[in-house]
């Protein structure tokens, strides 16, 4: 009998350890690397990893563009830290905070040769650690090795690519009755996925008929406007309109998906939102954290449908992105209804870029 990890239970321990502050082992075909988050680097494990080599920062091209840095490897930059970098600088490259006020990190020197496979991954751990995206590699020899030493995860990328790529399986864990006030017969199901990430929910309206279209709602985890009332953004108001028309059409599903802040996590979007208040728009605050526009992933949704019984659906949204989503993974959309509700003054300029920059429709 084995007891080692399996490859989705390595991926989630080196995210919980970027997220500590811990260094996972990378290895690729041209070598191996000790990597960091920035964001939760230490300065006594900085000059401890300093001690073990020459280290690179990985950021992504969102980022390099805002610091006019080169990103020779296309998606991302891979920088080479001045000698005498502290932690302060680091941070300062990887976080956005006070950009309007100490704008010049440079000049950046970045880094051209070789692959840039291991940085890739980095960022990819980063991001769906929901950490800033930015990384600290140090070439190290003897992986194996170190990694047994001191007791890190190790991680090779062959081995760990198709499962970064792929969805991870989900099953349904427990359903029940729920009444609500939309709708008197409401049943909450919960889907977890097995690589230990985050529970995604799915409440149905009465008993839609799984040989018809059912009216449905993709909706992402919005603490801030679900549950604070907050008016930066439309998502409270759409989450209430959606399950009040399923209410009154008798049969529905909508699903809540823990994607929050578009998939990068309240602390990023909070973030986020400390940017737009010094004047930039959600897409632009995004990509100066690093992110691209939008992170989510709406086949978990697709899945999710497919596994109540769904073939096609009748799709609530405005968002182009998820009606092609639901069409390449094989679920019909007969309908794209739309769901105009909840405009502010606050939020008025939100759904203004959401139109122009994400092609939101009317």
């Amino acid at each position: 009998m084995s007891l080692g990890l399996s490859i989705p239970e390595r991926l989630t321990r080196a995210r919980a350890d970027l997220r500590m502050g811990v260094p996972v082992v990378l290895c690729g075909l041209e070598g191996a690397a000790l990597v960091a988050a920035v964001e939760t680097l230490d300065a006594a494990r900085l000059e401890d990893l300093r001690g073990l080599g020459s280290p690179v920062l990985a950021i992504t091209a969102r980022r390099a563009e805002t610091l006019k840095a080169r990103a020779y490897d296309g998606d991302l930059a891979r920088i080479i830290p001045p000698s005498d970098t502290g932690l302060d600088w680091l941070r300062s490259v990887a976080d956005p905070a006070d950009d309007l006020r100490t704008p010049m990190k440079g000049p950046l020197q970045s880094l051209r040769d070789g692959t840039p496979d291991l940085a890739r991954a980095a960022l990819g751990l980063a991001k769906t650690a929901q950490l800033l995206p930015a990384a600290l590699l140090v070439p190290v020899q003897d992986a194996l090795t170190l990694a047994g030493a001191h007791g890190l995860t190790l991680l090779v990328l062959d081995e760990i690519a198709p499962a970064l790529a792929a969805l991870p399986p989900m099953d349904e864990v427990v359903s029940a009755r729920v009444p609500l006030v939309a709708s008197s017969a409401g049943r909450v199901h919960v889907f977890r996925p097995d690589d230990g990430g985050e529970e995604h929910y799915a409440i149905e309206i009465g008993r839609p008929d799984r040989a018809k279209p059912v009216l449905a709602r993709l909706h992402s985890a919005c603490f801030t406007g679900d549950v604070l009332g907050s008016l930066k953004c439309d998502c409270g108001p759409q989450l209430r309109a959606a399950l009040a028309q399923m209410g009154q059409e008798g049969a529905g599903v909508l699903l809540y998906l823990n994607q929050e802040g578009r998939g990068i996590g309240l602390a990023n979007k909070m973030r986020a939102y400390s940017l737009q208040d010094q004047g930039f728009d959600t897409v632009e605050a995004n990509h100066r954290l690093g992110f691209e526009d939008d992170e989510r992933d709406f086949r978990i949704g697709a899945e999710i449908l497919r596994k109540l019984g769904f073939s096609s659906v009748r799709l609530l949204t405005n968002n182009p992105n998820k009606l092609a989503m639901m069409e390449s993974c094989g679920l019909h959309v007969t309908e794209r209804v739309p769901l105009h509700v909840g405009q502010t003054k606050e939020n008025r300029a939100y759904l203004a870029t959401k139109a122009a920059k994400s092609g939101h429709l009317p």
